[in-house]
């Protein structure tokens, strides 16, 4: 590929006359669609599982398979952002979500039902990843990460009343009525989009889908360090939260005898947790900065993770000896996901879709791969005899690694610099 000319990494703030409170309320409506789609349906997955007669691999395909179509899927909405705008791939994604989301409801077989969750993750990744983007479009890094650290708390709270919901709906009218929740929060936001959100991206790349320029660009932002700590912080991160969202109901209904209903208000404490944590991340960041904030916070995270498996090994199976170390762990998560998803996109403002894209495409996989190792450790539940060492062991391992992405490598290349050797191909980034 001949050389092209650099352009040094810059932070321009787009002009654009959606109030601060819209922003935030668009944020929290287009990240929530993620815990929409996952807790609000866990409480019923059993349940779920048992009316189809599915096995367990069977079940566990029904969350890997919107991850993994959620993380692909981003790569191609990402550049066609960058190339058509914010605001018309938004409209046809969230527009997809509300279909998929209706035929999930009415699927006949799991085989079908798979299905329509692939779909419905891959409309899901044009709503999260322009989130992501958006930030990026309107804010510099650092008040970037404050501004995601809004929206994520905004998320917390459609976290806390997912679960919750999730199961009252399970238990009284059946697990259908929790998928067909999922639709309706679709057709909200995607109501808010068309009728409020306004176009963030002013200057389009009209060389955004060209194949060259976009791997070009791809392998610049892969090979920045910046990027690297901060995505990787994101993913583990994301990785300790999903090994407990897609191994917990099992452990607490199967293994630990809870009710649905209780589970969702467990699932609540634990969204909670994770609220104080984005207000701590918010307090934290105007005085200690962006890399000594996600140190700290790794403090708790490795705590936690630890308490968690260490009480498992010692044999004391019980609720409250998994949520209580979780809840560290997840004012850790609630640190980590602002700073993490913002500061791996700080370094592109011209190319902050292809960015977002790549880092959540990261963050899916990893989670996938997750998700096929956990379908394997929980068979031994579905067949009588569970325990809760897949989920405590998964929990404790994301928190070293957390601990040791966020004291080395945010630590060494979080703070992004500017100049040729840190930018993306001229050609690639402008508009």
């Amino acid at each position: 590929m001949p050389a092209t000319p650099s352009l040094p990494v810059q932070t321009p703030v787009t002009a654009n006359a959606m109030s601060p409170g819209l922003v935030v309320l668009t944020l929290s409506l287009l990240l929530g669609l993620q815990p929409i789609a996952t807790d609000l349906y866990l409480p019923a997955l059993p349940a779920l599982t048992a009316g189809f007669g599915a096995a367990m691999s069977q079940a566990q395909l029904t969350l890997t398979a919107l991850l993994l179509a959620f993380g692909v899927s981003q790569m191609f909405w990402g550049p066609l952002s960058d190339r058509f705008g914010r605001r018309p791939i938004l409209l046809i994604g969230m527009s997809a979500f509300v279909v998929a989301s209706v035929g999930s409801t009415f699927s006949p077989s799991i085989e079908q039902l798979i299905v329509w969750r692939a779909v419905q993750g891959a409309a899901m990744g044009a709503g999260v990843m322009c989130a992501r983007a958006v930030v990026r479009d309107l804010y510099a890094p650092t008040e970037g990460a404050r501004v995601m650290s809004k929206g994520l708390t905004g998320l917390g709270v459609i976290a806390c009343a997912s679960a919750p919901l999730g199961g009252l709906l399970s238990d009284l009218m059946g697990w259908r009525l929790s998928l067909m929740a999922v639709a309706v929060f679709g057709a909200v936001t995607l109501g808010v989009i068309a009728w409020r959100f306004e176009e963030t991206l002013h200057a389009k790349n009209p060389h955004a889908l060209q194949p060259r320029m976009l791997l070009g660009t791809w392998v610049q932002i892969a090979r920045h360090p910046t990027f690297c700590a901060f995505a990787l912080l994101a993913a583990t991160s994301y990785c300790g939260l999903f090994t407990f969202l897609a191994a917990s109901p099992f452990v607490f209904i199967q293994v630990l005898g809870m009710s649905k209903t209780a589970y969702g208000l467990t699932m609540m404490t634990m969204s909670l947790s994770y609220i104080v944590g984005t207000f701590i991340c918010r307090r934290l960041l105007p005085v200690l900065g962006v890399r000594r904030t996600v140190a700290v916070a790794a403090v708790f995270t490795l705590i936690g993770g630890t308490s968690m498996g260490v009480l498992a090994l010692m044999g004391v199976q019980s609720a409250w000896a998994i949520m209580l170390p979780f809840y560290l762990f997840m004012m850790g998560h609630g640190v980590h996901q602002p700073c993490g998803q913002s500061g791996a996109v700080g370094p592109f403002p011209k190319a902050a879709g292809a960015a977002s894209a790549l880092a959540g495409f990261i963050m899916m996989i990893a989670a996938f791969l997750v998700g096929g190792w956990l379908g394997k450790s929980l068979a031994a539940i579905q067949a009588g005899s569970g325990t809760v060492l897949p989920l405590t062991n998964g929990i404790w391992l994301w928190s070293v690694l957390i601990a040791l992405t966020a004291w080395t490598l945010v630590q060494r290349f979080g703070e992004s610099r500017s100049g040729p050797e840190r930018a993306v191909p001229t050609d690639a980034a402008q508009g």
